[in-house]
């Protein structure tokens, strides 16, 4: 390990950061198939994606069967679902697709630095603490809809600087085909946390005029509809109702009413206002410490200002989902994710305009060790984080279970209708109910708390939380 560390300590800059990219992604590479997919939302999104490419609905997902989901648009439905069709129904095939997503955002990343004038160390050290940044990497490889929302929005602000700076008509293009990802990825949303942005961006600096300026709003606009508006369009017409949801629900009353009740589709967080902040703090590790100090050094010296312009855009970028979601209770963690890469891009800025040793820079290896630990200690199931693969493995080696119903008594997690390829079914009563009403044998899964025996069912296995058993028609 010492070895290993000297070794790793007399690298350059531009050699430590591509090293702490290629771990960092191969790490978690070879994790996205060592641990299954876990509730709620893996396997939701997960679920979603396989009823997608089995019914061969493109259009809208699907909540359950005959069960439309309106919360978000399908892009990481599309997503997980392309990888299924490629590689089969698995945990690496529903994951992979994403990882994908969050490789190209690190790349642009990269050519966004040396696009915008920077050395090729400091391009390659942002890219670097991007994906070695702990909610990065981890999200970047989870069926989620955070990292396709991030990539939009990469591109969007990314090319909102360089149509500045170089007068580039392809960036000004490229802003709007960013604004319809993020369109596809999480909805209006995107026009929000980019409005805040480049809101903020104007206003410091009295730049009223400039986004006129900079980019081609007519035919920017047409192409920005051209590409996300018939999905919606398709959508309400496929499903009417969607949009009222979608629009009215998602992005107003879930944003202002903590717990919302409207949600259809399960519970609504409710945290405390300024969450949203903490969530950042612990988000962006293990690289907060490194900016919080770099942040020191410069007030200490008298020269944090901030009158680079180049700086204040980053800040303006990095900052929005934090001010969006400040007053906001129901929220996630995940929600910080758009302002990741303007982070890294901050971290590395700061670097080459007052650099620390760049041993510091090895804190970047913390972030593989740590993944590599998480997976093996869910794999062990010592984390209390459980899904029902293993109960659903050992349902489909039951003889009877290609002709037999699957019914879960109380809470049906999403996993087990993962795992059971759609077949797990919620009961409409109780245990006992459930046992009596039976008209031809089925598998029932219950609660371990349930002690009851029953003369006509047989117990096949269970997990931690959960029996399966196999009961038969009482016919007396």
């Amino acid at each position: 390990m010492k070895t290993l560390f000297n070794k790793l300590s007399s690298l350059s800059l531009w050699q430590l950061a591509i090293a702490m990219i290629a771990i960092s992604l191969i790490v978690r590479f070879a994790s996205l198939a060592m641990y299954p997919l876990m509730d709620t939302t893996e396997a939701r999104y997960g679920e979603m994606a396989r009823i997608m490419f089995e019914t061969q609905n493109w259009v809208t997902p699907m909540f359950d069967y005959d069960v439309p989901f309106w919360g978000k648009p399908p892009l990481f439905t599309w997503l997980s679902a392309g990888g299924i069709a490629l590689f089969g129904n698995n945990e690496f095939a529903v994951r992979l697709p994403h990882l994908f997503v969050g490789m190209g955002i690190i790349g642009l990343v990269y050519l966004f630095a040396v696009n915008a004038g920077k050395s090729r160390s400091e391009a390659a050290l942002a890219a670097a603490v991007l994906a070695s940044c702990a909610i990065f990497i981890v999200i970047s490889g989870a069926v989620m809809t955070d990292t396709a929302l991030t990539l939009g929005i990469t591109i969007t602000m990314a090319s909102y600087w360089l149509a500045l700076e170089r007068q580039s008509k392809t960036a000004g293009y490229l802003f709007f085909v960013g604004l319809a990802i993020g369109l596809l990825a999480k909805g209006p949303l995107t026009l929000v946390l980019v409005g805040i942005s480049l809101g903020l961006w104007i206003c410091i600096g009295g730049r009223w005029l400039q986004p006129f300026r900079v980019l081609p709003w007519k035919s920017g606009l047409l192409l920005m509809l051209a590409i996300a508006l018939p999905w919606y369009l398709l959508a309400e017409w496929q499903t009417p109702g969607f949009l009222n949801y979608f629009l009215i629900g998602e992005h107003f009353m879930r944003f202002v009413v903590s717990g919302w009740e409207g949600d259809l589709y399960g519970t609504a967080h409710n945290e405390a206002r300024g969450t949203i902040w903490l969530f950042a703090i612990l988000a962006a590790l293990p690289w907060t410490p490194v900016f919080f100090y770099q942040l020191f050094r410069r007030f200490r010296a008298g020269s944090e200002s901030i009158s680079n312009n180049y700086i204040k855009f980053l800040w303006c970028w990095m900052l929005a989902p934090l001010l969006l979601f400040t007053f906001a209770g129901n929220i996630l963690s995940s929600y910080v994710m758009p302002g990741i890469p303007a982070f890294a891009l901050l971290i590395a800025a700061y670097q080459s305009e007052k650099p620390l040793t760049s041993k510091i820079y090895l804190t970047g290896f913390i972030t593989p060790a740590l993944i590599i630990g998480a997976v093996t200690a869910i794999s062990l199931g010592v984390t209390g984080k459980t899904g029902e693969n293993s109960l659903m493995s050992l349902w489909q080696k039951q003889p009877e279970a290609q002709f037999s119903d699957l019914y879960y008594v109380g809470h049906r997690p999403f996993s087990a209708q993962y795992y059971s390829d759609g077949k797990a079914r919620k009961a409409q009563g109780e245990l006992d109910a459930t046992i009596e009403g039976l008209n031809q044998p089925a598998f029932i899964v219950h609660s371990t708390k349930e002690v009851n025996v029953f003369d006509n069912c047989e117990k096949r296995g269970n997990s931690d939380k959960r029996v399966l058993i196999y009961c038969t028609p009482d016919n007396g």
